[in-house]
């Protein structure tokens, strides 16, 4: 299924290239000319990623962003206007605008700023998806919920980067996970420390469940990283 874009533009040639544009890169694209057109589109569809022009008859931009916010939906909005006041860009990420582009802008741009976006809303639907799940591994339990971790219903205190860890392994089994990967999904992309912290983490672990329980949970895959099997 390809992934579906809403255009919401009044000015119809910068509309009509959008269209075209998106389409050529693969995605499905929706246009709507006005503020009260969009809004309306918003609320009877699902879609992946909104480009909402500010300046909007009808309804303004702010406005329509504002009600989709309002509304509980969590849609990525990139605002694009002609407007570049400093003001009108932190009204629109104040009302839950996800990013700002100034016309005119370059479509390598756009599409890069597009990117970004629906990455970070792939890896929040993910997180969603997994939130409250129970992770089951020999006697281990992880209950997402609770944030809770058991071994034959002994309870195991971990800390947060431990839990976080041990989690990532887990909704990964029997994935060789490279040392680069833990660090920017357990770490972040910001974290700019060694890798050899993730080595550390693990021999918590092992202490805090391997070794205590008798078990041999955590594998090291040489030359790789890290990784948990079911056998």
């Amino acid at each position: 299924m390809s992934i579906k874009i809403l255009v919401v533009e009044d000015e119809v040639k910068i509309a009509r290239f959008l269209e075209l544009e998106l389409k050529y890169e693969g995605y499905g694209v929706e246009v709507a000319v006005d503020g009260r057109a969009g809004l309306e589109k918003i609320q009877e569809n699902e879609y992946d990623l909104i480009l909402l022009d500010l300046m909007l008859p009808r309804m303004s931009g702010i406005e329509v962003c504002r009600r989709v916010r309002q509304s509980g939906k969590a849609t990525p909005i990139i605002m694009l206007t002609a407007k570049d006041d400093v003001s009108d860009k932190v009204m629109g990420l104040d009302m839950g605008a996800d990013d700002y582009l100034t016309k005119p802008f370059a479509i390598e741009e756009l599409l890069a700023r597009m990117r970004v976006a629906l990455k970070r809303k792939e890896k929040s639907d993910k997180e969603e998806e997994n939130k409250g799940k129970l992770y089951i591994h020999k006697g281990l339990e992880v209950d997402d919920i609770r944030r809770q971790v058991t071994f034959n219903q002994n309870l195991i205190e971990l800390t947060k980067k431990e839990y976080e860890l041990l989690k990532y392994l887990l909704e990964n089994k029997n994935i060789a996970l490279d040392r680069e990967k833990i660090l920017e999904k357990v770490w972040g992309y910001d974290y700019y420390g060694d890798t050899n912290v993730i080595d550390v983490y693990v021999r918590y672990l092992r202490s805090k469940i391997d070794q205590p329980y008798g078990i041999d949970m955590i594998k090291t895959v040489r030359g790789v990283g890290y990784a948990i099997y079911e056998e």
